[in-house]
């Protein structure tokens, strides 16, 4: 097992600095916010008692990043965060939230494979290549570290048999054909 396959050690001292156990120095929280999205799993642990803090830091780089206007969570999901904790959906919640955000990276993963997979008719459309070059920017910007999450694809594309790609430009020309038709109309 290499040192990124497991959780990189932070050790809280009682002074409350935190300290980054392979690189043995002090790192901040925006640091350990770093780590974690280039994929690195982190553990914080409190060198005095030995308490899991993991939790606790991650929340407060969420808090953190929320009240620097950096909002992800809606009001609404908050209050249901909020309202889950005094009723039965407490037990159901982490597991409702776990499997969301799966969905999301496959979905995110299947996006970007769709993007670049093969050439798209909409191409010959004016302004289509910076649409479809600002969606993928947005894409990436979005999914943050999620490239290094599991189920997130990484690498290129497989490349497309050659019957498929005789059926991609039938398709295209009979798009050129409806297009020269409708220009005539």
């Amino acid at each position: 097992m290499s040192d990124t396959d497991k959780p990189l050690l932070i050790k809280r001292y009682a002074s409350r600095r935190l300290y980054n156990t392979e690189t043995s120095d002090y790192v901040t929280l925006e640091d350990i916010a770093g780590f974690i999205r280039k994929g690195r799993e982190v553990q914080i642990i409190d060198l005095k008692t030995g308490d899991d803090l993991t939790r606790q830091y991650l929340l407060q780089i969420v808090a953190e990043h929320e009240s620097k206007g950096q909002n992800v969570l809606p009001v609404n999901v908050l209050t249901d965060l909020v309202r889950s904790y005094t009723t039965g959906m407490q037990t159901v919640m982490p597991q409702f939230l776990a499997s969301s955000f799966e969905m999301l990276r496959e979905s995110q993963s299947k996006m970007m494979e769709n993007l670049s997979a093969f050439p798209n008719p909409m191409v010959s459309v004016p302004g289509f290549e910076a649409l479809r070059k600002q969606q993928e920017a947005f894409l990436k910007s979005m999914m943050g570290g999620m490239a290094a999450w599991p189920g997130a694809s990484s690498g290129p594309a497989p490349e497309e048999p050659a019957d498929k790609n005789e059926d991609i430009a039938e398709i295209r020309r009979q798009l050129a054909e409806l297009q020269a038709k409708l220009s005539k109309l």
